[in-house]
């Protein structure tokens, strides 16, 4: 029985040794088989070229199937963002679209009831217009006014607001029975409660004896959040004197409080003279 044992444990180590055997020669026989083809490939033997170019076939071929997957995969992952990004941007413009018509509801609210405000106002405040022509202006260092050649028969009385087309510049001082005579916003004696819009901050617009007036009185620091923004100057109403809305001027934001006046005090030729009735029947 030990024999037999021992015969079979001799046999198993001779087939391992045959198995390396054989793996050794195949190794080898690969290794000469490529420096062979190697060699070979030096020379111009058509049989060569033909197994080169089948061996280059079948590796182009398997790259190419084997590149497949990872293609597909790439295409995926690149539909998805696309998919995403577009799911994104598609909810931006929704939220543009929902902000841009409570914007415009927002609007139309206070379109409206600013125009409702202005009816009353129209509807509380009357007014007498009377066209007169200048006939001389009066400018010094200390004095700025024109003459008109409208007077009390023609209903002038002082304190009526001077208006060239829409924009106030100055008003009546003096009457005579057929002239008058008329401050302009530039004079410095001339102060004229004002608003500056956007924000809605009362002010006062002194003359400077320049053709240009300054801001004075300020309720709040009119500079604050006016930064990149157009500050129009309008009549207030305060007072009693000028119905509120009348345009003066605009604040030039490159000096200190400085009105550029809408009208050109040098170039008047005709002008209205208004009369202002708050709070009478039409």
């Amino acid at each position: 029985m030990a024999t037999g044992r021992d015969d079979f444990v001799i046999a198993i180590r001779s087939a391992f040794l045959k198995k390396k055997d054989k793996q050794k020669f195949s190794l080898l026989t690969l290794v000469f088989l490529s420096i062979f083809v190697i060699v070979l490939s030096n020379f111009n033997f058509k049989a060569i070229k033909f197994i080169k170019l089948g061996i280059n076939e079948v590796i182009y071929r398997s790259s190419f199937i084997a590149s497949i997957p990872e293609n597909k995969i790439k295409e995926l992952f690149s539909e998805i963002k696309s998919h995403m990004e577009l799911h994104e941007s598609q909810q931006q413009e929704i939220v543009k679209i929902e902000n841009s018509e409570q914007l415009k509801l927002q609007n139309e609210f206070l379109t409206a009831e600013n125009k409702k405000l202005r009816e009353l106002i129209d509807e509380s405040i009357n007014s007498e217009e009377v066209f007169a022509k200048v006939l001389l202006d009066k400018d010094s260092p200390y004095l700025k006014s024109v003459v008109l050649n409208k007077g009390t028969k023609d209903k002038v009385k002082i304190g009526m607001a001077v208006i060239d087309d829409i924009y106030l510049v100055g008003q009546i001082i003096e009457v005579n029975y057929s002239n008058s005579r008329a401050l302009l916003l530039s004079d410095l004696n001339s102060k004229i409660p004002s608003v500056l819009e956007p924000d809605d901050i009362q002010a006062v617009v002194s003359g400077t004896g320049n053709n240009f007036g300054i801001i004075e009185h300020t309720q709040l620091d009119y500079k604050e959040g006016f930064e990149n923004k157009e500050i129009v100057v309008y009549t207030s109403g305060l007072g009693g004197i000028f119905k509120p809305g009348i345009p003066i001027g605009k604040i030039d934001q490159s000096s200190e409080g400085k009105i550029n006046f809408f009208s050109d005090f040098t170039q008047l030729n005709y002008i209205k003279i208004v009369s202002y009735n708050f709070g009478e029947e039409k």
